[in-house]
């Protein structure tokens, strides 16, 4: 989707300005937010697809005046409410009114290293060959669908050429909105600055991306 997050070339947004040697968090209900969100991923009531469509699917206004942390806690609120673990009127009041639903399971205290040191994984086999080598010149499609995508809105529409063969991994588009995991071929591929910026773009540089087999065409 073409949501706030997506902010790739866009003017007026001010300079990059990284914090030097920043702590893994700011105060302390950061710590929190976290842990939240980690133990209510291993409900194990949606994907990690979805978990970033609700962070992206945030108002504009909201998403771009919210912390890091407070982005992943209303997207947080957002899919408890949506998969049936708290209500509206218990979100607005801040406690338990009501049972709720019951996670398939708990991710207690002691599991966390172990889950933490395993990740999730989204590589997949597939029985399909790649329909793209190295060295071959594509397209990235144009489209701008309102459901999730990674595919981002400074990279549609223009020719590159494939650098790699990643592998084959979960396709996001769909299993962000419960359509199954449907893998596909990821492949890096280079754009010239020129091809994605335009005139003035600085002729020495270039643009990777990892683009899933559906998002691309022969040129």
């Amino acid at each position: 989707m073409n949501g706030a997050q997506d902010l790739g070339g866009q003017h007026g947004m001010g300079p990059v300005a990284p914090e030097k040697d920043e702590p893994y968090f700011h105060a302390e209900w950061e710590k929190r937010a976290l842990g939240l969100t980690l133990s209510c991923g291993a409900f194990a009531a949606w994907t990690i697809d979805e978990s970033r469509h609700a962070r992206e699917s945030l108002p504009p206004a909201t998403y771009l005046s919210a912390s890091y942390y407070e982005i992943w806690t209303r997207a947080l609120e957002a899919l408890l409410k949506r998969h049936g673990f708290v209500s509206a009127a218990e979100l607005a009041a801040g406690q338990m009114l009501e049972k709720g639903r019951e996670p398939a399971r708990i991710l207690t205290a002691d599991m966390v290293p172990a889950v933490l040191a395993k990740g999730g994984p989204c590589d997949r086999p597939v029985s399909a060959r790649p329909l793209f080598a190295v060295g071959e010149r594509v397209r990235t499609k144009n489209f701008n669908p309102e459901t999730h995508t990674r595919l981002p809105r400074y990279a549609r529409a223009k020719t590159g050429i494939v650098e790699a063969v990643q592998g084959a991994f979960v396709f996001p588009d769909d299993n962000a909105h419960g359509k199954g995991e449907n893998p596909q071929w990821v492949y890096t591929v280079v754009f010239d600055a020129g091809e994605i910026w335009g005139e003035g773009a600085d002729p020495t540089l270039t643009v990777s991306i990892d683009a899933w087999e559906s998002y691309l065409e022969r040129t």
